[in-house]
């Protein structure tokens, strides 16, 4: 099957790919050969590229700055969106972004300009992460949890090289969560777009593209859309969360000292204990049930289990911090597992990967801490 291929005007081709399809890559080279462009425009961001091209390595160290700046559910989204990728049987037997490689190195082989057009892939998900809402968040991790298991052998499905398995995906998930759709499809369009109208008069431009954004890219330059820095400075801010659930965040410790210290001011023991004891046992349940979900090691539920009443007090803080660590102490990854989980070729290895099981159980221990403060604040409310 030919790639789509759509061309704005005599001096501007789109061709549209699939990320893990021969079939791509030898259209990629063909278009160049053929078509004869001076400027190849790759959907690629400069990280993508550089994975696509170095030797990754994780070490104990990354795997611990993964877990404190809170990134564990950015590489769970990306294994979600790997699995679901495999369930539509893309894999050809191309390293995936195998075309988006072709494109640059044919440009170079031929001596063309290359442009990285894309926007980092970690302000993409990061964006699309902070759009979601807690019921889609926590949707994501039971699509995780409930994967169904598969025999079939799967190749060359590296995850941190070809990030972009969003094309296939595209309508599907912006009806599951229309704020991740927003920063994965529109925003990513308008990125695209604006990136190559800034070279669009430079010459001839090729621009290899996921099949998926043809349509809003190809719109957008039609009605010729600018490059417009102020805006690309706009869709690269990586926002700090959504303004709801951080007043929510801040809110509930200010609410419950404030409540505490009511009682104690009034003499109240009796009040103060009920509460306290609803407050310990909300965080310490959510906290070491989720955990527990995530397959932790008992030492790691308990720490998440005591740790969640005081994190939940300060907004600054995470239980999944110490849960994982935790699981990392008792059952630290070997420089296999390390190894092993960059090829992130199946979601399984959540549970099978020793790296796979702290990202896990960060993620889910987090959730949970943050499930059972809400509860327990509702179960203090329902007793005033």
């Amino acid at each position: 099957m030919a790639s789509p291929i759509i061309d704005v005007d005599e001096n501007l081709r789109l061709l549209g790919t699939a990320h893990v399809a021969t079939a791509s890559v030898e259209a990629v080279k063909e278009n160049i050969e053929n078509w004869n462009p001076e400027i190849v425009a790759v959907e690629l961001c400069q990280s993508r590229f550089e994975a696509l091209t170095q030797e990754r390595r994780l070490d104990r160290e990354g795997l611990l700055k993964v877990i404190k700046e809170g990134k564990a559910p950015m590489v769970l989204l990306q294994s979600l969106l790997a699995a679901e990728q495999r369930k539509l049987g893309i894999d050809e037997g191309e390293q995936p972004g195998a075309e988006l490689l072709a494109a640059v190195n044919a440009a170079n082989e031929y001596g063309l300009e290359v442009e990285l057009v894309d926007r980092d892939i970690q302000t993409t998900l990061r964006r699309a992460w902070n759009k979601m809402g807690i019921k889609e968040k926590f949707g994501l991790m039971w699509a995780l949890l409930a994967e169904e298991e598969t025999e079939e052998e799967l190749e060359l499905e590296d995850m941190l090289a070809d990030k972009d398995l969003l094309t296939s995906l595209m309508e599907e998930l912006r009806q599951v969560s229309p704020g991740a759709g927003e920063a994965l499809i529109d925003e990513r369009d308008e990125y695209l777009a604006r990136k190559i109208s800034a070279i669009r008069g430079n010459g001839k431009v090729l621009a290899v593209l996921g099949a998926g954004h043809l349509e809003g890219v190809s719109r957008l330059l039609a009605s010729d859309i600018t490059s417009d820095k102020q805006r690309i400075d706009e869709l690269s801010i990586v926002p700090k969360g959504g303004r709801l659930i951080k007043s929510i965040s801040y809110a509930i410790p200010i609410a419950l000292v404030g409540l505490l210290g009511w009682f104690f001011y009034n003499g109240d023991i009796a009040s103060i204990k009920e509460n306290g004891i609803y407050w310990f046992a909300g965080n310490f349940i959510g906290a070491a049930l989720f955990c527990l979900l995530a397959g932790g090691h008992p030492i790691s539920i308990m720490v998440a289990a005591l740790a969640s009443p005081i994190t939940s007090l300060n907004p600054a803080l995470a239980a999944g911090w110490f849960a994982g660590y935790a699981q990392m102490k008792v059952k630290e990854p070997t420089g296999e597992d390390l190894t092993e989980f960059l090829k992130l070729d199946s979601a399984k290895l959540f549970w099978t990967n020793r790296a796979g099981r702290v990202l896990l159980v960060t993620a889910l221990t987090n959730l949970g801490s943050m499930a059972g403060a809400w509860i327990s604040m509702g179960l203090i409310a329902v007793g005033l």
